[in-house]
């Protein structure tokens, strides 16, 4: 369970730039790759939403950088309300949405509502040798329009939920910020998301 309902109540117990900082980047593009998860909370969002994005699309993180106890400024994606990633996803036609699950098996599920861009993405990912399903678990399908994900001006956005095991391939020392590489898996997975989104985009 979250501590904080939503990010009003976050911000009267939590200091930014001491706690958590807001990162973001605004692009003309019709994307936006966002983190809300960042930093410590879900390790690997940030730098995987940020590489994605690169300077063709707009990018959005909230880090936590708490130096132990980050999971505290975990907010559901339903019920994330935080004012610049409000106006970043309500500016773009679709938002992806990076986000860490616990899972110890490499695997990304896939959530959200853009049916067409989640089957993309699936078939892409697989056919380049990583697993991926679009997701059925309960708290991992994205489908609530009050996701962060779905308050795109679409309505039909795409949730990334990519497994711990993944991440730990993707990157040397997950779990410690300063000594973090990226591996050449972590290449691999943005360049497969960033032409599919690139693709989809010069579609839409």
């Amino acid at each position: 369970m979250d501590k904080y309902t939503d990010f009003d109540e976050l911000k009267e117990n939590e200091k930014e730039g001491e706690d958590y900082i807001i990162l973001y980047r605004e692009t003309g593009s019709k994307f936006a790759l966002m983190a809300p998860h960042g930093g410590g909370i879900e390790p690997g969002t940030q730098d995987i939403a940020d590489s994605i994005a690169g300077g063709e699309h707009t990018f959005y993180a909230f880090k936590g950088i708490k130096k132990s106890g980050n999971r505290v400024l975990h907010i559901s994606s339903n019920r994330y309300n935080e004012p610049a990633a409000l106006r970043i996803s309500g500016n773009a036609f679709i938002v992806v949405s990076i986000h860490g699950c616990k899972e110890k098996e490499e695997m990304v599920f896939i959530g959200g509502r853009n049916d067409e861009l989640k089957e993309k993405i699936m078939y892409a990912l697989n056919e380049s040798g990583f697993r991926a399903v679009i997701s059925e678990l309960p708290g991992l399908r994205g489908i609530n329009p009050q996701n962060i994900c779905n308050r795109c001006a679409s309505g039909n956005g795409v949730q990334l939920e990519i497994s711990r095991g993944l991440r730990e391939k993707m990157f040397d020392n997950l779990g410690r910020r300063s000594f973090r590489k990226k591996t050449v898996l972590f290449y691999k997975f943005v360049d497969i998301i960033n032409n599919i989104v690139r693709g989809f985009n010069s579609e839409t």
